[in-house]
């Protein structure tokens, strides 16, 4: 005989607890960006000669530059027509960047990951590799000096100075690697030391955007080798917070199997133009 107690419950389960509402779910996640091939409308392939002979040459140092290294084409020697034709072929990709300082620079990748379009007063360029190399060779110099560690600590700083202990340390010692990380989400902090930390460290001259699901902002501090990276779902929330002491945060980095896969859909584009 089965005791009463083992029974379950009267009233409880599926379609027990109706009220005549609708569930309301969490809003998940969507609209990822994924690569799908353009391919432009060329009447007279003749008269885009230049355009398809340079989309041919930055095909070749794509494939050479997934082995390692960087490579560049100047631009600005091309007609209207042509020009457009290479900025439709390359479209717009998930990272885009802003290089503050002279000249000022808008940077974004083309739909063919490593292969970054580079923008300013007086240039206007192709650029193969990891990330541009202007975004690196120009990402600390300050944009917002920061005040440094003697900088005046209001009431509610907490824990930001043994951070900023920890990031300066880093910093100065960094020799390439491994980067190091410092996940403030998971660590105690209060609002003053967000602040304080921002006032400490400063900002430097390249902000970086990462779109796939949800954004990922990349801020260059003034501190060498530091960077802010935080995360973003696709409502907009801040899920991630850290700071990475590294030359430039892998987040922003094509890899050599994307600089390979490139080649590949470079050279597929430029034979349906053909």
């Amino acid at each position: 005989m089965v005791n009463n107690f083992h029974l379950p419950p009267m009233g409880f389960g599926p379609g027990s607890q109706e009220t005549g509402e609708e569930l309301e779910y969490m809003e998940l996640p969507s609209g990822m960006r994924t690569y799908s091939a353009h391919m432009p409308e060329v009447d007279d392939p003749s008269a885009m000669s230049p355009a398809l002979k340079t989309l041919a040459d930055i095909a070749t140092a794509v494939e050479a530059c997934a082995k390692g290294g960087m490579a560049s084409f100047d631009l600005s020697g091309l007609d209207a027509a042509n020009r457009a034709l290479i900025a439709e072929t390359m479209g717009q990709g998930e990272v885009a960047m802003k290089i503050r300082g002279i000249p000022a620079l808008m940077v974004q990748e083309s739909v063919f990951a490593g292969v970054w379009s580079v923008a300013g007063s007086g240039v206007d360029r192709i650029e193969i590799g990891p990330v541009p190399s202007v975004s690196m060779t120009r990402a600390f110099e300050p944009f917002r000096e920061g005040q440094g560690p003697q900088a005046q600590r209001p009431n509610g700083v907490v824990n930001a100075p043994a951070l900023v202990a920890e990031l300066y340390d880093k910093s100065e010692s960094y020799k390439g690697g491994m980067p190091h990380v410092v996940n403030l989400t998971l660590l105690p902090h209060t609002e003053e030391d967000l602040l304080w930390l921002d006032r400490v460290l400063g900002e430097g001259a390249v902000t970086i955007l990462s779109r796939g699901y949800g954004n990922c902002r990349i801020t260059a501090t003034a501190l060498r080798h530091v960077w802010r990276v935080q995360f973003f779902n696709s409502m907009d929330t801040l899920i991630l917070d850290t700071f990475e002491v590294t030359d430039m945060p892998e987040v922003a980095l094509a890899a050599p199997e994307d600089l390979e896969d490139s080649a590949d859909r470079i050279r597929e584009v430029l034979e349906a133009i053909r």
